[in-house]
This record gives C-alpha cells, sequence and structure tokens, in this order.
C-alpha cells in the first residue's frame, strides 16, 4: 500500500527527480529528497494545498526543484532509482526529512541557515538541510 496514488509514470517522474537533485549524496539522499515530494502532496497547507499529485508537485510553479532543470533529470530512472521511488511511495521516512517540506543546499563549507523562507531547519544529510512547519501547521505530516 503507498501513501499517496501514482501512475507509473509519475513514479519514474519522482525516481528522476531525486536522481536529479541528490545522486551525489548516495541512495539515503535521494530517499530524503523522495520524503520531502511525498509530503508536499500529503501536505493540504501553505503553498500546498492544490497539489494532490506527483506530477504537480515536481512541476509546481512557482515553488518547485530546480533538478528539473539538470540534465540529470531528463533520462530514463534506472531500476535501482525506480525501487528508491517505490520505497517512499509506500512510506519509508528517514530523519531529517520526515516532516520536511523544503530542502536546499547551501554553498560549500556554508553552515545550514537556522530558518529558511520562515522555516525551522530540521536537520542536515550531507549537503542538503530539510526544512519542516511549524507542528501543527500542516497536520498532514506530522
Amino acid at each position: 500500500m503507498s501513501l499517496i496514488k501514482y501512475t507509473s509514470k509519475e513514479r519514474d517522474l519522482l525516481a528522476r527527480l531525486m536522481r536529479a537533485e541528490a545522486v551525489g549524496e548516495g541512495d539515503l539522499g535521494m530517499l530524503m529528497v523522495g520524503n520531502v515530494g511525498v509530503n508536499r502532496v500529503l501536505a493540504n497547507c501553505l503553498t500546498f494545498k492544490n497539489i494532490r499529485t506527483v506530477e504537480q508537485m515536481i512541476y509546481q510553479n512557482p515553488g518547485g526543484f530546480a533538478g528539473i532543470n539538470s540534465q540529470l533529470f531528463f533520462s530514463n530512472p534506472t531500476t535501482a532509482e525506480r525501487n528508491l521511488a517505490d520505497r517512499v511511495l509506500k512510506g519509508e521516512y528517514y530523519y531529517p526529512a520526515t516532516n520536511a517540506l523544503w530542502f536546499y543546499a547551501p554553498s560549500s563549507g556554508s553552515s545550514c541557515l537556522s530558518l529558511w523562507w520562515d522555516q525551522a531547519l530540521a536537520g542536515r544529510y550531507k549537503n542538503h538541510c530539510f526544512y519542516k512547519p511549524t507542528s501543527g501547521t500542516c497536520k498532514e505530516i506530522h
């Protein structure tokens, strides 16, 4: 059973996004990017009120992902990347992305900001800083 409804095309889109955003951070980094994506579909709050599908989440504008402009996004996902997408779609979560709706990669050698777009730092994994809404703001992901 999955956390959200999705098509095989959307699973592949999520796998491609995970690769484009975090391939350099290994499987765990890609899984965390997937967590953020699934959270955005689940959340009925903030700028995600009208995001109900994986495709809407990936192409949200404004507020989408920079990775969709990367060459890494345009090729078909591998079987391993599809398997990673399946894992997050079925509910596997990894801290600090557990309740996160945002992430960014600070410049090399920089620390994560304690607040980003008025959202609290949930934690860091390698070069990604993850941010979560205030508890109670997005009850679907808390």
